[in-house]
Parts: C-alpha cells; structure tokens; sequence
C-alpha cells in the first residue's frame, strides 16, 4: 500500500459532504522541499489559513504530520508518532478565540502504510503489534514476506503489505479511524494506488470518513506514446482510471493525469486540437467522468523541485485557465499560488471567484466549440467561457458585450469570459 492523506474542508460544518465535494476547489499545501521552511512547514501553514480561505479553498492537501524515515517521502516508523510540529499547532489553534476549525478546518496528513514494518511495534492502546514477514506478500521481491500474494503493483523502495489479511486490515482501520476521530482528519489521499486491490480502497474510507467524502488516489497511469510524440487517443489511460474507480466502488476520485498530460502537450506544443476527442468531450478522465476527477496542472512530483513531468512554467496561467473553469474538482499548487509572484496569484484569485460565482460544480455541463491547433473555445453552463491560444480573432465565437459577457480573467494565451446576471437567459 501507499501513503494517504487527508483533506480538510475548510467550509460549512452544515454542508453536506456530497454537496461539498462537488463544489470542491482543493489546494496541495506543500512541495517537495516545504519540510526545510525555517519557521516549520505546519507553522507557516498555519499562518496561511486566512489567506487560503480568502482564496476559496474548501479542502487542504497537508504534508506528512508523522515522524519518517525520510523528510520527503512519508516512511513513518510508528503509525502513531506524530512530529512535533503538527502537534503544537494543533494545540495552539484550540487555544486561539476564533480559530479556523468550528467553520470546518481540519488538519490531515500523509502517510506511507507500506513503511509501517520499520519499528512499528505499539498500537494506538500502546499494546504491541508484531509487524513480522507475515504483514508483508509473499512475492515481495525485495522484502520477501510471508503473507498472501500481493494484490497489486510491487513498490520497491518499501514493503508492501499483506491487505488480503484481516488482522492487518483491521489495525489499519483502527488506526484511520484514531486519526478522524482524535486528531480531526476529513478525508484521505492516497498514493500509488496501483499497489494494492482497489476493494481495499473502499473498505478502508466506508469504515472512516465515507464514500461521500473528498477522497482522492494517485493512480498515475501510463499514456499511450508514438515514439516522443503524445498519442492522439488516450482512452486507454481514462479506463484505467475508470476501471478502479469502479472497483473502488466511488469511495474515491482519481487525479487525471491524462488531463493533465494531454492539457500541457496542446498548451507547449499549440496543439490545442487534442483539448477535444473524437465525440466532442474533453480527452481526460474530465471527459469520461468529471464527477471522479481531481484536475491539475502540476503537485510535488510532477513539477516542485522534482520536475519529473512539468507544465509550461510561462504558460500556467492558461493551464489554470483550464482548470480553474471546466468541471472537475480542481487543484491548485501551494508553491503556483504562494511562490511563483503577484500575476498568477491573482490570475488563480480571479478564477476561483469566477467558478464561485457562477457555480461552476464537478459535473458542470461543458460544450466544446472549437478545438484547432491555436485556439480552443469552450463554454460551461451557458454562463463561463474559456479561450485558449494564441489566436486573437475570435470570429462568430467572440462572446458580446451586447448579449451580458464581460472579460473576468485574462493572460498569455487565454481569456475567460462570464455572462452578467442580465444576459443570462
């Protein structure tokens, strides 16, 4: 298995979690280097709180609350230990008159389950567990367990545990469980979801959080390549995505790296043509399934520090342009919002108001005009409209003044319109 995390709403208590959810806007609040932060990564966060509510955030991706093995990579020798930082400010945040979490704020965490061997010999009663070759497959090629055969991908720089015994299971439940009750956790992100059986997957957020909760997996699928060259057809990545959605029951939503693999190639390359499939839908996951779909443009992995698969730095404004209007629930970066300067805060301020204020939601009704190498045109629920390209005349799809559509955002390659209360039909 693979690390999970939780989302925190930072919305109404009296929101239901299904209405929530399809209004989500989630940020991911860390990098891969938040841990070197001079302050302490969950002080500075902390800090943050009014200015990601400000933003319109209603979940938050936090970092690994638990002590590890590596700063980095969620490898926590004890499921239990907690690091110090989040623990203190938890515990000033129940001291302070006004604090976030009686408007729905809740801390979450990261967590890495296949490094739960290392040490980890205590439950959360105090009482030993023995975390033996038993707790690991069989066919672990590394570390050579004695469990039943593993239920999905090897990941090899940790064991991967035993989730077809009961045992495990139920001490992982308990732990989950510990973890939304005492500490205050919401929803769980989890990571390399290929490593284990996607049944486990609903078991594990039924008995915690619920289906109704913002979860979200790391399913990062492979895409279908001709030679360097991104393959027109990416249906079969959104299966896979689909498939184990399906086999998870809807207990959690996927990234959509096709999304976001396919949304920077036509971004870098101009080749907005592939913003469109063969029956007129958006060529991710977001085109199959919008309701199950977490957009982005970039996370820790993908760009940070790692830059293992980046979006064009000097065109993110139109990668958020994308996102930030079409259904989905979208994701922005920490370091995008608070790192990257003044212009693109503002560019991702004004968006996020835009799909508040036209209730843009998860399973909004999205029509593709037009899809041709400099220019994609889209609109969603006859109220937003969304230009991408570099292309300037617009021709019969220019969106009027005369019939309510005023310029709510724009920047290198991208515009985005919205009709006035008075234009709307």
């Amino acid at each position: 298995m693979s690390p999970l995390s939780v989302l925190p709403s930072l919305g109404s208590q009296g929101v239901a979690k299904a209405a929530a959810r399809k209004e989500a806007v989630l940020f991911q609040g860390f990098g891969w280097e938040s841990h070197k932060h001079e302050e302490g990564w969950w002080r500075h966060v902390k800090a943050r709180v009014p200015d990601l509510k400000k933003a319109g955030c209603t979940h938050l991706w936090l970092p690994p609350p638990s002590q590890s093995v590596s700063p980095q990579v969620p490898a926590p020798p004890r499921l239990a230990a907690m690091q110090a930082g989040p623990a203190a400010a938890r515990a000033q945040q129940q001291q302070q008159p006004g604090r976030p979490h009686p408007t729905g704020y809740m801390p979450g965490q990261l967590y890495n389950l296949d490094a739960s061997k290392y040490g980890n010999k205590d439950d959360l009663r105090g009482e030993r567990i023995d975390w033996g070759s038993w707790a690991i497959t069989s066919n672990d090629p590394t570390f050579r367990g004695s469990g039943n055969a593993d239920t999905g991908a090897d990941y090899a720089a940790a064991p991967d545990l035993d989730h077809a015994n009961p045992a495990l299971r139920k001490a992982l439940t308990e732990w989950l469980a510990w973890l939304q009750d005492h500490v205050g956790f919401g929803g769980w992100r989890l990571d390399f979801v290929k490593g284990y059986g996607a049944e486990f997957v609903d078991e594990y957020i039924s008995k915690t959080v619920g289906r109704d909760a913002l979860n979200v997996g790391e399913y990062w699928v492979d895409m279908s390549w001709n030679g360097s060259e991104l393959a027109v057809n990416q249906d079969g990545a959104r299966q896979a995505l689909c498939n184990w959605i399906d086999a998870n029951k809807m207990s959690s939503a996927a990234f959509d790296f096709p999304t976001k693999g396919i949304l920077q190639e036509a971004v870098g390359k101009t080749q907005y043509w592939r913003l469109r499939d063969g029956q007129g839908k958006a060529p991710g996951l977001l085109g199959w399934w919008p309701e199950q779909a977490v957009t982005f443009t970039d996370n820790h992995d993908t760009g940070s520090s790692q830059q293992h698969w980046p979006f064009p730095g000097h065109l993110m404004g139109a990668g958020y342009a994308h996102v930030l209007t079409h259904p989905g629930m979208p994701c922005v970066f920490w370091e995008h919002y608070f790192d990257w300067g003044h212009e693109l805060r503002e560019t991702i301020d004004k968006l996020v108001q835009l799909r508040k204020r036209n209730n843009v939601l998860s399973d909004s009704k999205l029509e593709i005009k037009a899809a041709h190498h400099d220019l994609y045109f889209a609109v969603v629920d006859a109220r937003v409209a969304v230009k991408l390209g570099p292309r300037m005349e617009l021709g019969p799809l220019q969106p009027s003044k005369d019939q309510g559509w005023v310029v709510a955002a724009s920047g290198k390659d991208f515009c985005v319109w919205e009709k006035s209360a008075g234009g709307r039909e």
